[in-house]
């Protein structure tokens, strides 16, 4: 029973990791585009939640909500003014530009709130659980956030296979030459996958608010854990996101329950024995 205790919070945990990985999935998958800065957008999330809760004194539900409104704008305009200028063949530019958006990001969070550690208050929230057996409970939050993880890859699904702005965003991913055929823009096509990008950073960075201590450094780890869990599950695909961030939180928590020490070794060691079997990942890209 111990182990299968551990086993649940490793899938659980896992739901968090999709969540970090979901956006950084889709902006792949439609761009070509790694975004270094990712996971500090995560954090920027988290403190703006943060701010919401403990400055503004809202309801955490409408706290996310409007942390979400605010990242997919800030998304928007990010990528229509400044990202759109240095997409092109050489990939090095992006890369250069959203590293420089991370350090700035990071120094500009150390500025505003200093590096002690925060965390977002959320009441019983965060201690409840739901008994299912006598000898096992799961914890409320992380299975909302589970469900969050399912629930927000299942209508970026929707979106990608059943809307016109699906298609769309699948034809720039194919070829975007084509899309202007289309009666499309490009630079707006890409600065509204940014903006649903960001909605779902914005999602991630509240639960991991509500979840865990933060700080303005924790950024880079934050987007190893994506990187890893997209290349785990196939780059592009977006249910694979669910699925590597799972693997990726099970050998976690296995590596945790060995020794406290191994725990991020052996999400690590996780990755490195996939990219051996599978070497681009368990998933193919999905086709459209």
């Amino acid at each position: 029973m111990e182990w299968i205790y551990v086993l649940v919070q490793g899938v659980l945990l896992g739901g968090l990791y999709a969540l970090f990985a979901a956006g950084l999935s889709l902006m792949f998958g439609v761009m070509r585009f790694i975004n270094i800065a990712h996971g500090d957008f995560i954090v920027v999330a988290a403190y703006l939640m943060l701010v919401m809760v403990l400055t503004f004194g809202l309801h955490p539900v409408i706290g996310i909500g409007l942390v979400v409104i605010l990242m997919g704008c800030a998304g928007y305009l990010g990528q229509r003014f400044l990202l759109n200028r240095v997409l092109d063949e050489d990939i090095l530019p992006p890369v250069l530009v959203t590293f420089g958006l991370s350090i700035i990001i990071q120094n500009s969070l150390l500025e505003t709130f200093s590096a002690d550690s925060k965390r977002v208050p959320s009441g019983d929230f965060a201690t409840a659980s739901l008994r299912v057996s006598d000898e096992l409970a799961v914890g409320v939050l992380p299975l909302a956030m589970f469900l969050a993880a399912i629930g927000v890859i299942g209508v970026l699904q929707f979106i990608f296979y059943r809307t016109a702005l699906g298609r769309l965003l699948r034809a720039t991913s194919d070829d975007p030459e084509i899309v202007p055929l289309m009666g499309a823009n490009n630079s707006h096509i890409f600065a509204l996958a940014t903006a649903l990008a960001s909605g779902v950073v914005a999602i991630a960075g509240t639960m991991l608010a509500m979840k865990t201590n933060f700080d303005p450094t924790i950024g880079p780890s934050r987007l190893l854990f994506a990187f890893e869990a997209v290349i785990i599950g196939g780059m592009g695909n977006i249910w694979g996101t669910l699925v590597g961030g799972i693997v990726l939180g099970v050998a976690q928590a296995i590596g945790a329950q060995i020794d406290a020490g191994y725990q991020i070794l052996a999400g690590h060691l996780a990755f490195l024995a996939v990219l051996i079997v599978r070497p681009h990942g368990l998933f193919a890209k999905a086709k459209g």
